[in-house]
């Protein structure tokens, strides 16, 4: 699962790498799940995932940490990731698949529709320190 690492870093680069060590361990704790598109044995792309259930969609997979290096994006392989996360979550009897995608990340969006999501609403944060 560290092998996510290099990637999860280039996500958020004001993180720490001791940091997101830490917080990986936790998360696998809570069983996070990762998927990684490899090319060769580099790995190029990836999505840490979540099995859920809440009332108001039922048991549905959440996507998280969804990337792809720049140098590998617009040639079919974010299709190719989530077509196989889609297909992992019908086999787990999900009934939906949800995500979170930054209002800023107007890439990211673009995306997402273009694979068939659509918003649902806002997340909100507060930061409890």
């Amino acid at each position: 699962m560290t092998t996510i690492l290099p990637l999860l870093k280039k996500l958020d680069p004001a993180i720490g790498e001791d940091v997101l060590e830490e917080r990986l361990a936790g998360m696998m704790d809570l069983n996070y799940q990762c998927v990684g598109v490899y090319q060769n044995d580099q790995l190029i792309g990836m999505s840490g995932f979540w099995l859920l259930n809440k009332y108001y969609v039922g048991k549905h997979l959440e996507p998280d940490n969804v990337f792809i290096l720049e140098e590998y994006r617009s040639g079919g392989l974010g299709h190719l990731l989530i077509e196989w996360l889609e297909n992992y979550a019908r086999k787990a009897g999900c009934r939906a698949i949800e995500l979170n995608c930054y209002l800023k990340n107007t890439e990211g969006n673009r995306f997402w529709e273009k694979e068939g999501y659509r918003p649902l609403g806002i997340h909100y944060q507060k930061i409890l320190e």
